[in-house]
């Protein structure tokens, strides 16, 4: 007698979700490190942003401005997790950015323009 048996059977069904738990434990951290890289991102575009914000206040004022003045005058914000800090002179500015709640890698980068550059490269964003 043939008995016509359609299905999968128990240990088939266990292999095809061990192996799915696999390829999720190794796909897992690789998106961790994506997001991480997303953050960093958005850090370097807040400063790329502010440095326009501080090329349209310094041609209205003839002076740049600190981060409270570009906050007032041209509508400036920062992305969701990100702080800033910016050091205005005479000559030019210092704008640092960092997120926080990056896990790996660099947390942090500054600009610096004018204000007499000694340790980075004028308008040039470097990361730690």
């Amino acid at each position: 007698m043939l008995s016509n048996r359609k299905g999968f059977t128990l240990i088939e069904l266990l292999i095809v979700v061990v192996i799915i738990g696999i390829l999720a434990a190794i796909a897992i951290p690789k998106f961790a490190a994506t997001k991480d890289k997303a953050k960093l991102a958005s850090v370097k575009t807040d400063l790329r942003n502010m440095m326009t914000a501080q090329e349209a206040y310094f041609s209205d004022y003839s002076t740049y401005g600190s981060f409270a003045q570009l906050q007032t005058a041209n509508s400036f914000s920062l992305s969701s997790g990100n702080t800033m800090t910016i050091t205005p002179n005479a000559s030019g500015y210092t704008g640092n950015a960092n997120n926080t709640t990056i896990s790996s890698g660099f947390t942090q980068c500054q600009v610096q323009v004018g204000a007499g550059a000694a340790t980075t490269v004028d308008g040039v964003t470097t990361c730690s």
